[in-house]
């Protein structure tokens, strides 16, 4: 084995490493396909080695990737609040389906579930990414005490990018990740204003992020586009 095997890291550096080669393998592999021999061989250690950092094993090293993958999944949503509501969003959405893209045999045992090392430890961590998704969007629309329906709206939300990114896996991923990126965008303006058709905090939401929106922005070709297709159906309506 090369010195470079054994380069002295500190304890932390060579735990990221580690982390980062069983993530790179959770990305490829399902989770019970990948042994920490596996994991060793990727970063050119020996099989001790790394039970040194994970002596509980296989379980540990796979809880230790999820957590790994979930504090960067959380990172996405923690955008600057700057910019309006939908520049915010498609900058989280680039990093959310960026991550998608890199790890995505990962990121489907992480959301479907099924593996035989599947824990509520692992589950907790899934609910944990959702969770705070949800609170940096509600950040983003500045809504400090927010009522049912928006959270509920915003959790929908996120349930619907969770599923769209596993289908645009599973559909060798199809459409450009721009394109699902906009729709996805296109998806919240158009719950959001769905919703504040029946609640008053969310049409006091929606009002003050239409305010700093441009007009040839996200929500002007919403509009634009959707416009006609209310009108086609309100004519039908009538006709009826």
């Amino acid at each position: 084995m090369s010195q470079v095997a054994y380069r002295r890291l500190s304890v932390e550096q060579r735990r990221s490493q580690l982390l980062e080669a069983a993530l790179g393998l959770f990305a490829t592999r399902a989770p019970e396909d990948v042994s920490l021999d596996d994991v060793a061989a990727a970063v050119r250690v020996s099989r001790p080695l790394v039970y040194r950092y994970f002596p509980g094993g296989k379980q540990q090293l796979y809880e230790a990737a999820l957590r790994s993958a979930a504090d960067q999944l959380e990172g996405c949503f923690a955008q600057p609040q700057t910019g309006s509501l939908t520049v915010r969003l498609s900058r989280a959405l680039d990093s959310y389906l960026a991550f998608v893209d890199e790890h995505d045999a990962g990121f489907k045992a992480l959301l479907q579930g099924g593996s035989v090392v599947e824990t509520s430890r692992t589950t907790a961590i899934v609910d944990e990414v959702r969770r705070s998704a949800a609170e940096e969007i509600l950040r983003h629309l500045q809504v400090p005490d927010s009522g049912v329906w928006l959270r509920l709206m915003v959790r929908t939300w996120i349930t619907a990018v969770e599923g769209a990114s596993l289908i645009w896996l599973d559909e060798g991923k199809q459409p450009a990740l721009s394109e699902l990126r906009d729709w996805l965008v296109d998806h919240f303006v158009g719950l959001l204003v769905t919703t504040a058709a029946a609640d008053a905090q969310c049409a006091e939401v929606i009002g003050r992020a239409l305010a700093v929106e441009a007009a040839d922005g996200a929500v002007g070709d919403f509009a634009r586009r959707v416009a006609p297709v209310v009108l086609e159906a309100t004519h039908l309506l009538a006709e009826d």
